[in-house]
Formats: C-alpha cells, sequence, structure tokens
C-alpha cells in the first residue's frame, strides 16, 4: 500500500527489532523466509519498538522478511539477505 513503510533491524540473524510502522495499529506481525511463502505468526502489537527472536525452522535462514498486516488489512512487507 503507499505510505505505509516499516523500519527494521536484524540481530544476529536471529532477533529482530520493529523501529517504526506506518498504518492503522494494531498490528500483526510475522517472520517469513525470503520468498514469503512460509510465514510464522509473532504477535499483535499497537505500536513499534518492539523485538522478538525468529523462531526455528526460520532461524537458520539466510533471507528473512518481516510482514506486517494493520488492522485495515494493509500489508507491509520488507526484505533482507544477510
Amino acid at each position: 500500500m503507499s505510505g505505509k513503510s516499516l523500519n527494521y533491524l536484524y540481530n544476529m540473524a536471529v532477533q529482530v527489532t520493529i523501529n517504526s510502522l506506518t498504518g492503522t495499529s494494531p498490528y500483526d506481525v510475522y517472520i517469513c523466509d525470503g520468498s514469503v511463502s512460509n510465514c510464522v505468526y509473532i504477535a499483535t502489537i499497537s505500536s513499534p519498538p518492539y523485538v522478538f527472536d525468529v523462531p526455528p525452522p526460520l532461524d537458520t535462514e539466510t533471507s528473512l522478511c518481516v510482514k506486517v498486516i494493520d488492522t485495515n488489512g494493509c500489508i507491509i512487507t520488507q526484505c533482507d539477505t544477510f
């Protein structure tokens, strides 16, 4: 969706920090593989910052995506390779 953004940081490929979000809260947070075909629900949050550990089996991936769905159903996805 236009105007939506996500700012996050991967830490040691095991922990993710979401620093900022745009959209309408609450937000459903997912961590996905690089193709966004295998996603794991993490939590529903109302605002950043939010820190979470990447669960198995995704903790061994070299490419991960954070997917956030806001209360209006807008999907915000950002991927990174390390």
